[in-house]
């Protein structure tokens, strides 16, 4: 993609369809005049009073409990520098969205007109009361550091300046663990930091506080190493002024354990590391180009443990493991401050965490066969889903022990419940999900890339590295289209209706003649068909020319199906094609079956849509929790459509004993754990979270996804197709273009999984 491309696809993220990143929600009903009644005047008099008699009620009835206010001057902001207040709204909001989807944290970005540091002080002292906590973010040093200092001292809930101690927490974690691989007691480290800004002293502290003896760590800024005869330094440089008669970074890594850098690209040259000690570790966190390239640094040293900023690399240092977790669990204590015990236990938290069996959704994520503690993974992963239960607990605990928690937890179990439902309101698993195809990226058949949604999803596949894109359709309309959005890549393109194509055409039409000549089909048939795109695409994936398609953005789904299932069929030992869709829906990822393509399943079919779909799920990492939907409970109806379900769970209960499957239920019911417990404790579902519907029709199906997906504004994903031999998903009729994407990403990772079965069938053969 070009600068300019870039830069206005940013922009217009930003700005459309409502400009900013976040909103305010209503939490209460305001549907009647008694609504509003108690939301406002008169009966939001009440209270009112309450916290008028006690302050700490107002935790009991607003939202300060689970706001946070991230506040800044925009004096340093990112790689931007002192770009003022207004402009770095952007990141603030962001830094908002960060703390909603990680940790279901409320924010309000607040941006201060001001540099000098009483004013700036002052202005957040006489805000905080609206807050449950106060995230600093991007202030220059050294102002940040008495800001941050002062404002801990003088307000009674949690302060923390991220760009301080963010990355110094999950720094401090990878140290402790790369310390340990490497056979080396942080005690006797020699450490070098490069960079002498708040992240880079915040990050020596922690470490310190771990063990990090001061005369063993050399500190280095632009001018050199900071030495205790150097005339010109801020307090915060002379606590780690060294005695050692150095001048430069070269000299400083002779010898040294471990190379911290916070500072620019390129500063860290193949020779530095030829002489540091045996099993180096260089965290390299420039961003967005490290003080060392990851490659160069790995050919340099094959005994380097390396980590960086970025995500394409292993062992990312990413602020995001911390500050939404940490906040979390120190509001959930109602926490007074976030101080060292608490920000230690993050990382001890953090540190043990990459110990343990990675949870398959991110081995599938990262497209490893299995993640373990190693050179290569020495700090979980942003999208482990365990962070939520992990770090918050830690967090809350060390408060509590620290005697600084006004609210202690005393069921562990039931917050640890707490924390898991958090994790339903955002979309992580469509990160997942485009990360996992990433990972391998497959050749995608775009059958109708002449239009200009279709064409702007294969622009983002291309660019993100998820598929490789076949454009297909009218070659003249394609290459306009692509000017228009400018997408220059040099990708295939494939207009079916040209002569250019012939001797391909000629090729899938005998192909598909072969296969179909005893059914009516003649060779000019043939030959007259393959100029209709989908066949056309069909035989390109059935003749290995593409590794899936993706087509019905502008064609109705019936139209679409038939010729894939005409030529392309159904996988081995399989008797029924059918769809889910996974939708996004505030309490978690539900996949939703059959959508699209059953009218009306018998029991038998129902069982084998329910098999597929519980395949599909596991696909996604997640264990299948499903319910066999219907209008009545358990036999509460005797009626033929309500005996079909409960006859299609008898057949799954014997077949399949393990399977974690039960019906029929009301969908109500189904979705209430809690509910099924009380009512039906006998059942499968009882006490556990249902993220699985089978419905008895299509029309339940199809009607049920769509009014969630138009009324709750929930993002689905789908139809997908289970059962083709072939990766074929066909798009609902006018899908947006972040769903195009999402479908192809799918593609992508049903080519991966079809993939490794195949390999796996050969070497079957083979040994046989």
């Amino acid at each position: 993609m070009s600068k300019h491309s870039k830069r206005r696809e940013a922009l217009v993220y930003h700005a459309k369809p409502t400009p900013g990143k976040i909103e305010v929600v209503p939490t209460k009903k305001y549907a009647t005049q008694r609504d509003l009644s108690l939301a406002y005047s008169p009966g939001v008099a009440e209270p009112c009073l309450e916290i008028e008699k006690d302050k700490e009620n107002a935790y009991k009835y607003t939202a300060k409990g689970n706001l946070v206010a991230v506040i800044s001057n925009g004096t340093a902001v990112l790689g931007l520098g002192n770009i003022g207040p207004l402009a770095s709204k952007p990141v603030m909001e962001g830094k908002g969205l960060l703390f909603k989807i990680f940790a279901g944290i409320d924010v309000f970005d607040i941006e201060v007109d001001t540099e000098n540091v009483e004013e700036f002080i002052a202005t957040v002292k006489n805000i905080a009361p609206t807050f449950g906590g106060i995230n600093l973010e991007d202030i220059k040093a050294p102002e940040a550091f008495e800001i941050e200092r002062r404002l801990k001292e003088e307000l009674d809930i949690p302060v923390m300046h991220d760009d301080q101690h963010g990355t110094a927490i999950i720094s401090a974690a990878a140290l402790l663990n790369a310390l340990e691989l490497s056979e080396k007691k942080i005690e006797q480290a020699q450490i070098v930091v490069s960079g002498a800004g708040p992240a880079a002293i915040s990050c020596t502290r922690l470490y310190q506080a771990f063990g990090a003896k001061r005369e063993n760590i050399v500190m280095v800024d632009s001018k050199g190493v900071i030495r205790e005869d150097r005339g010109d330094l801020s307090a915060e440089k002379s606590e780690f002024a060294t005695h050692r008669k150095i001048d430069t970074l070269d000299e400083a890594m002779q010898d040294a354990d471990v190379f911290i850098g916070l500072s620019r690209a390129d500063v860290v040259t193949p020779s530095m590391l030829k002489v540091m000690a045996k099993n180096p570790i260089v965290f390299a966190m420039a961003n967005p180009d490290p003080e060392i390239s990851y490659q160069l640094a790995i050919d340099t040293r094959d005994d380097i443990i390396m980590a960086t900023g970025r995500s394409d690399h292993p062992n990312q240092v990413n602020n995001v493991l911390g500050f939404p977790f940490i906040f979390r669990g120190a509001l959930d204590v109602r926490a007074t401050a976030i101080n060292e015990a608490m920000k230690m236990a993050a990382v001890k938290a953090l540190a043990a965490l990459a110990k343990e069996a990675v949870p398959e959704q991110v081995n599938i994520a990262y497209g490893e066969t299995r993640l373990t503690f190693s050179k290569e993974y020495i700090i979980p992963k942003p999208f482990d889903p365990r962070l939520i239960t992990t770090v918050p607990p830690a967090v809350a605990k060390a408060a509590m022990e620290s005697g600084i928690a006004k609210e202690p937890i005393e069921d562990w179990q039931k917050y640890e419940d707490e924390l898991l439902e958090r994790l339903g309101s955002d979309n992580k698993i469509v990160r997942l999900l485009l990360n996992r195809a990433k990972t391998n990226p497959k050749r995608v058949v775009f059958a109708e890339a002449d239009q200009l949604d279709v064409l702007k999803a294969a622009q983002i596949v291309y660019e993100e590295g998820i598929a490789h894109p076949i454009l297909l359709g009218r070659r003249d309309e394609i290459e306009r289209l692509k000017e228009e959005i400018e997408f220059d890549a040099d990708v295939l393109i494939i207009d079916p209706k040209s002569d250019e194509e012939l001797e391909r055409k000629n090729r899938y039409a005998n192909a598909y003649w072969q296969q179909r000549k005893r059914r009516g089909i003649t060779l000019y048939s043939a030959q007259k068909i393959m100029r209709e795109r989908n066949y056309f695409a069909a035989m390109m994936v059935n003749e290995g020319d593409a590794d899936a398609l993706i087509s019905g953005y502008s064609r109705s789904y019936p139209s679409v199906v038939k010729p894939m299932l005409e030529l392309i069929g159904m996988a081995h030992g399989t008797t029924r094609v059918a769809t889910t869709n996974l939708m996004m829906t505030k309490r978690g990822p539900l996949f939703l079956s059959d959508t699209s393509i059953n009218i009306d399943p018998t029991a038998k079919d129902l069982a084998i849509i329910a098999q597929m779909t519980a395949r599909t799920v596991k696909m996604f990492g997640m264990d299948p929790v499903m319910a066999m939907t219907s209008y009545s409970n358990f036999g509460s109806s005797s009626n033929e459509k309500a005996s079909k379900v409960r006859d299609a769970v008898a057949i799954l209960h014997k077949a399949y004993p393990d399977m974690v499957i039960d019906g029929e239920l009301q969908t109500d019911f189904a979705l209430n754990s809690e509910k099924i417990k009380e009512v039906f404790p006998f059942s499968k579902l009882a006490g556990k979270k249902v993220n699985t519907l089978i419905f008895p029709n299509l029309d339940a199906a199809n009607i049920t996804y769509k009014l969630l997906k138009v009324l709750n504004k929930a993002d689905s994903i789908g139809p997908i197709m289970m059962g083709m031999r072939k990766p074929v998903h066909i798009l609902q009729l006018g899908a947006s273009v972040d769903e195009i994407v999402n479908m192809t990403a799918i593609a992508v990772i049903d080519a991966q999984e079809k993939e490794k079965w195949e390999l796996k069938q050969s070497k079957k053969t083979s040994k046989k």
